[in-house]
């Protein structure tokens, strides 16, 4: 599996020095990148590939050079994911970053799409987990165009090639990938992702398009193209069920479930109470330290939010956050908890719900076929709950979605705020009541 690693190679004491990259793939690929990112090699945390956590450091310059590690290692894989490997060196790689950092030097070439992509992606000012996201788009659409070079061996995708009707191609291939993944599965070994393709909702190929559709505004604005496909095609709009929560009522019996027999799920177990009392999104929960800690409060600022209009979320924290960050105050690692990865703290979630008895039925829209389905809690539990189970529960008792949004980071008039909360018979009794 590809892999990418960054670490500092010097013997000077005391001096700034560039941080290198080297791509690994099998035994036969090595690729090395030596990055214009500059640090002192004392601040360095070889094992962990950023600022040590137990330091003074500056928190915004910390911020950005953690930051600018993981794009780049972002870029490096991307770049490498795809390309022929008969093409695989050092100065291939070197060359290849030059163009998407500094494509002003190469205005007399024609930028290939996928590396205009990939400029888009790098120097738009969005979140690393929304760059991420982009990133899966751009790896389905190398599959695409090796798939279709399974039957036309000339075909290049491009922002010429890139019709109307290409673009009705590759909402076919979004659909049925999970199909051609078995029939032509040497494509992901060549664009691999993290885990084999599962048939996708309407919704997520919505998102995917946007992406899409956002990336040639982009192309356009910045004199790369002329051609937009969607200028005639229009995405539809995505559809939610009802959306569902647990009560407190639940989230206390989960807390006080005794986990002793499995620890680490109750470590886990205890991390989504803590996002349940908080209600910040997963991404954001993962980014906290102890410096989010201040009089009493949690304070961070949504990713979603903070590179269009930045807004500080404030929420104090009552007597059970206090607990569990007292149970874990000694744990090592900068992060503010002891967090797994989200793939793993998902699991967990089901587990731990399984364990306490959460397994009441509850109506959600099923994402492949629109259809309304039941489904116990246990089974369909997941990080994001914890944010339903603050909003919601908020929601029912002030009634005030701008005060509430104020607590969960929406902006005022949100509509997907909407989706948070559920107007229940309780509400709608307490409202008709207003007009005896």
């Amino acid at each position: 599996m590809a892999t990418v690693k960054a670490f500092i190679r010097t013997t000077a004491k005391g001096k700034d020095a560039n941080i290198r990259f080297r791509y690994s793939d099998g035994r036969n690929i090595q690729l090395f990148h030596k990055s214009e990112i500059m640090v002192n090699p004392d601040t360095f945390d070889k094992k962990r590939e950023c600022i040590k956590a137990k330091i003074v450091f500056n928190t915004g310059q910390r911020q950005k050079i953690d930051r600018l590690i993981t794009e780049r290692k972002d870029l490096i894989k991307n770049l490498c994911i795809g390309a022929d490997r008969n093409t695989l060196t050092s100065e291939w790689l070197e060359n290849s970053i030059y163009r998407i950092l500094h494509p002003e030097k190469y205005t007399n070439e024609k930028q290939s799409f996928f590396d205009a992509f990939e400029e888009c992606v790098s120097k738009r000012n969005i979140s690393e987990a929304r760059r991420r996201h982009f990133r899966v788009v751009i790896r389905v659409l190398k599959r695409y165009e090796l798939y279709i070079r399974e039957k036309q061996s000339d075909f290049i995708l491009s922002f010429d090639t890139f019709t109307v009707d290409i673009l009705h191609d590759v909402i076919d291939f979004l659909h049925r990938e999970h199909e051609i993944y078995e029939v032509y599965p040497g494509l992901y070994q060549k664009v691999p992702e993290s885990r084999i393709p599962e048939p996708r909702g309407q919704n997520t190929i919505n998102g995917m398009l946007k992406k899409m559709r956002t990336f040639f505004i982009w192309a356009i604005d910045n004199g790369k193209t002329e051609n937009n496909p969607f200028k005639k095609y229009t995405i539809e709009e995505s559809v939610y069920g009802t959306p569902y929560y647990i009560t407190i009522e639940e989230r206390n019996q989960l807390y006080k479930t005794d986990l002793s027999h499995r620890p680490q799920l109750a470590v886990q177990r205890d991390i989504f109470v803590f996002q349940c009392l908080i209600g910040c999104r997963v991404a954001d929960l993962y980014k906290l330290t102890g410096q989010n800690i201040i009089n009493g409060a949690i304070e961070y600022i949504a990713r979603k939010t903070k590179d269009g209009r930045p807004v500080t979320v404030r929420v104090p924290l009552n007597s059970i956050a206090k607990e569990i960050l007292d149970k874990y105050s000694g744990h090592e690692g900068k992060t503010l908890l002891p967090y797994i990865s989200e793939q793993k703290y998902n699991k967990a979630i089901k587990d731990a719900f399984t364990v306490a008895g959460l397994t009441r039925n509850v109506v959600i829209l099923d994402p492949l076929t629109r259809e309304s389905v039941i489904k116990p809690l246990n089974e369909i539990a997941s990080s994001h709950l914890a944010r339903r189970c603050f909003v919601g529960n908020l929601y029912r008792q002030v009634k005030d979605p701008n005060l509430v949004g104020a607590l969960s980071g929406h902006r005022e008039g949100s509509r997907a705020f909407a989706r948070y909360r559920e107007i229940d018979e309780g509400m709608k009794s307490e409202l008709v009541k207003l007009l005896e």
